[in-house]
């Protein structure tokens, strides 16, 4: 069973002494979930990171983190809006190479409204408009990102259109910019808005897919719910894994965090991933 993919698991630093001999027994994939926080952005995050530095000391995993989203789309045509997001964007790489973090997810700017309108205008293709407004908004970041080793995977949120992040991803043709997918984002995008089922997200993302969000739900809401609970087809998605010569980050992001060790053993019993 070692050959199973590992398993990583998304924690504020307040969890981490309850989970670190899991992380640290086998060198998990871990995403810090305190630095989308803006009031902690322009506040004392260090004192945070620093407390996470010290409950992983020997660690020598993939770390990353979850960057700045709450109120932010990175498509925004106001200017002086996309400063601001630029600003907290770099923020988070700031926190990035403060940790020694090698990842930083970023949220989707697409909605099922865009699904549906960006093929409904005359003129210049709003599909390029979006994409301008990303490259105004995240250049500078993303040459940062390159300066640090930094790749930031943009998740899907309400993405209907399971090819639409990679093409923005490969707009930047860095290596700085790549794909991540959240199973229970997709999951409710195909239960509630017709979109394919998740493991079509995952064959669509293909060799650009560096991080994957795992969570069960119901094709209803965004449950975050403990694996097996929901009605995702984790050996479906888990079979479309097996397809990519890459290893994505494979992270465990529960809102019950007692759910994560379930969760594993869960994925374990069905000979899926450890």
């Amino acid at each position: 069973m070692s050959d199973l993919p590992l398993l990583g698991v998304a924690l504020p630093t307040k969890e981490l002494e309850h989970f670190r001999d899991f992380i640290l027994s086998d060198d998990r994939d871990l995403e810090l979930q305190d630095f989308f926080d803006a009031d902690l952005l322009n506040g004392d995050w260090k004192a945070v990171a620093d407390r996470a530095k010290g409950l992983l000391a020997g660690y020598a995993g993939r770390l990353g983190i979850h960057g700045p989203f709450w109120g932010l789309n990175i498509a925004s045509p106001d200017t002086d809006l996309r400063a601001i997001m630029t600003r907290k964007f770099l923020q988070g790489l700031e926190v990035c190479e403060y940790l020694g973090a090698t990842q930083m997810v970023i949220h989707s700017p697409y909605t099922t409204w865009d699904f549906n309108n960006l093929d409904n205008f005359t003129g210049r293709s709003a599909y390029d408009r979006v994409t301008e407004n990303c490259h105004l908004t995240m250049a500078p970041v993303v040459r940062r990102a390159e300066d640090i080793g930094v790749t930031m995977v943009i998740e899907n949120i309400e993405d209907k259109d399971p090819d639409i992040r990679r093409i923005l991803a490969d707009s930047f043709d860095s290596p700085a910019m790549a794909v991540s997918i959240d199973t229970g984002h997709a999951h409710y995008a195909h239960g509630s808005t017709g979109a394919p089922p998740v493991d079509f997200y995952v064959r669509r993302a293909g060799e650009r897919l560096q991080h994957i969000h795992l969570q069960d739900a119901d094709g209803h809401a965004d449950r975050h719910w403990a694996v097996g609970e929901g009605s995702v087809n984790w050996y479906a998605v888990f079979r479309a894994l097996g397809e990519l010569t890459i290893k994505p980050r494979l992270i465990l992001e529960l809102r019950d965090k007692a759910g994560v060790l379930p969760s594993v053993a869960w994925l374990n019993r069905m000979g899926l991933a450890r």
